[in-house]
């Protein structure tokens, strides 16, 4: 008997393709912001992928929990629309930001607040965050409504005669339709490993507190309580302390090759954390595992995957999702 099943496999992709595809762009315009030469945004590219990757492996292996992180989205944002700002300056930036995490994490503060939060109230904290990325979908029907339709098809008819296999089945079904209907007609792929590239940190002030303190507060709040929330949903319990200390530690490792910064993840979690992945709560952890390993090996490869993933219909990525 294999230690995992499809249904591992299949949550961890599922939670990756989403994970990427989701904000992926985002990341390049700060990338772009901050002039960052190709190899660095390559450079930025796998330490994001190592970080996220890592990071969950050893939260996941070492809680025995699906603990899954992501990189900052709301950071990225604030990069992408920051200005006059070099590349070593924000990297010390992110620097700050990885030490604020570190001493959250080891003050175990964040931990006791969130222990204050009812039940009912982070259910409903996560029900808006699931409710708003759910809609999307009718986004989906406007640009492609024979794909949406299709995959909602293949999924009614997946739950009730394969549901363990539903959502892998629903995807497969998305990319026969778009590789029939030629979707991927005349794409192409980079074929090159990552290296990465190190950014000496430059202090500045305006940096620190227009960029490092900024970024540190909505990774805390955006990021890292909805991550939160999303695993007490589902019954799980990890020391958060030593969870945010783990984040800050690989960004401050990862900041000069462009980890700006790492946190604990929510959607993307979700997607491990519930039935979907396993019917036994205590071994869907092997589902996080398979989605950091796919992390580390997107990394790995760099500006070929995230290719992969920009030439996917982006119908396709919502109705999955």
């Amino acid at each position: 008997m294999l230690p995992f099943k499809l249904s591992h496999v299949t949550a961890g992709f599922i939670a990756v393709l989403v994970g990427y595809t989701s904000s992926v762009a985002i990341i390049f315009q700060a990338i772009d912001r901050l002039g960052a030469t190709d190899a660095q945004a390559n450079s930025w590219m796998l330490v994001l992928g190592l970080g996220m990757g890592l990071s969950t492996l050893v939260l996941s292996l070492g809680n025995r929990m699906p603990v899954l992180t992501a990189w900052s989205t709301p950071g990225a944002a604030l990069i992408a629309l920051s200005s006059g700002l070099t590349l070593p300056q924000a990297t010390g930036a992110f620097i700050l930001c990885a030490l604020l995490l570190i001493a959250t994490g080891l003050s175990g503060w964040f931990d006791k607040l969130t222990r204050l939060i009812p039940d009912s109230l982070a259910n409903a904290m996560l029900a808006g965050i699931l409710f708003s990325f759910g809609m999307k979908i009718f986004d989906a029907l406007d640009t492609d409504r024979t794909l949406v339709l299709l995959m909602g098809a293949a999924y009614l008819a997946l739950r009730r005669l394969a549901p363990r296999y539903a959502i892998a089945g629903v995807f497969f079904a998305g990319l026969a339709y778009v590789a029939a209907t030629g979707g991927f007609d005349g794409a192409s792929l980079p074929l090159a490993l990552a290296r990465p590239e190190f950014v000496m940190p430059e202090i500045s002030l305006p940096a620190l507190i227009g960029l490092g303190l900024p970024m540190f507060l909505v990774t805390m709040s955006s990021q890292n309580m909805p991550g939160v929330v999303t695993l007490r949903a589902d019954g799980y319990a990890p020391d958060i302390g030593r969870a945010i200390t783990v984040t800050g530690l690989f960004s401050l490792v990862l900041a000069p090759f462009g980890g700006y910064a790492f946190n604990l993840a929510a959607i993307t979690a979700a997607i491990c954390t519930g039935p979907d992945a396993d019917d036994n709560p205590r071994t869907r952890y092997k589902a996080a595992l398979f989605a950091g390993s796919f992390y580390v090996v997107i990394g790995l490869m760099g500006a070929t995957v995230i290719g992969l993933f920009l030439i996917l219909p982006g119908a396709l990525v919502l109705t999955i999702a």
